[in-house]
């Protein structure tokens, strides 16, 4: 089991560990939900998931894909889907656990378009947006066949591209961010405030299931959340001048129910000449993307 590299995946949902070949293939992953609740009680679920991952196994290499805001220069992780996160020092706590190896930290948007440029949907592309469509909206872009981090780690953080001027409240403090209208937890919430009856508890799966059922609501929602997904990717493609949008996460799972509407409605917003090749794919490595592009900041 030697050579292998540890990948660790944080998001608001979920927190996943996993085991890289020199090929970036997975050999092995393990997922649990993150908890509400303090920094060390979030802390306590990574450090599970590491510990038992690495039981017995010599890695290479750490690669840490984290929901934002990140602070590459401190290795710290401020998450705005996990409140008791604040200037976690990930890199730190991590490089404790798994010593005398090199620790990498990237987005989580970032390192899903990683994955996927490297061995998913956006092979042999140049130029693509990766984005994780869940709790939240992150995202990640791969500019002339390189990632592309900017200073603090946070280029490519798309969720917060202002789609609406009047638009909802945001966790990040703005108004009319796409992540305020087409996360998971913000479909239904709108879903729910229009008339869509759900038992307690029902989220953006349920939302979905209704939407497939014909619910004229939940359908209202997914379309919503596609036109938000769609101006931003038109946007974002206009300035970095973009071949392919990976769209990957827990809402895409949905399928054609946001992929029909956000294709419909990108083809009224990228109208310039050099948009009209943008297409728009689902993510083929599904929840690993993060852990494989994790894995891909400490491989070759």
């Amino acid at each position: 089991m030697a050579g292998l590299t540890l990948a660790i995946d944080v998001g608001g949902t979920k927190i996943a560990a996993g085991l890289a070949d020199a090929g970036g293939a997975l050999v092995h992953t393990a997922t649990l939900p993150t908890p509400s609740g303090d920094a060390e009680a979030v802390w306590a679920v990574a450090e599970r998931l590491i510990t038992e991952t690495t039981a017995g196994t010599a890695v290479r290499g750490v690669g840490i894909a984290s929901a934002g805001p990140i602070q590459l220069a401190t290795g710290t992780v401020s998450p705005l889907n996990i409140a008791g996160w604040r200037d976690f020092p990930i890199v730190d706590r991590v490089a404790a656990l798994v010593p005398g190896v090199p620790v990498r930290l990237g987005g989580d948007g970032l390192c899903m378009a990683l994955g996927e440029h490297r061995h998913g949907a956006g092979r042999g592309v140049q130029s693509l947006l990766g984005i994780v469509v869940s709790t939240g909206v992150g995202g990640g872009l791969i500019l002339d066949g390189t990632p592309y981090a900017g200073l603090s780690g946070n280029a490519g953080h798309v969720g917060h591209v202002v789609v609406e001027l009047e638009g909802p409240s945001c966790a990040c403090g703005g108004r009319g961010c796409v992540e305020a209208i087409a996360s998971g937890p913000r479909l239904a919430r709108w879903a729910r405030e229009h008339g869509w009856t759900a038992p307690a508890g029902a989220g953006p799966k349920e939302l979905a299931e209704a939407a497939g059922a014909g619910n004229q609501v939940a359908l209202k929602a997914f379309r919503r959340g596609a036109t938000a997904l769609a101006a931003m990717i038109a946007s974002v493609a206009a300035v970095c001048e973009l071949d392919l949008a990976v769209v990957g996460g827990g809402v895409a799972k949905a399928g054609w129910l946001l992929f029909d509407p956000l294709r419909e409605a990108l083809h009224g917003y990228a109208r310039l000449d050099f948009l009209r090749s943008l297409r728009v794919v689902p993510a083929q490595l599904g929840d690993a993307a993060g852990l494989v592009g994790a894995a891909a900041l400490v491989l070759p």
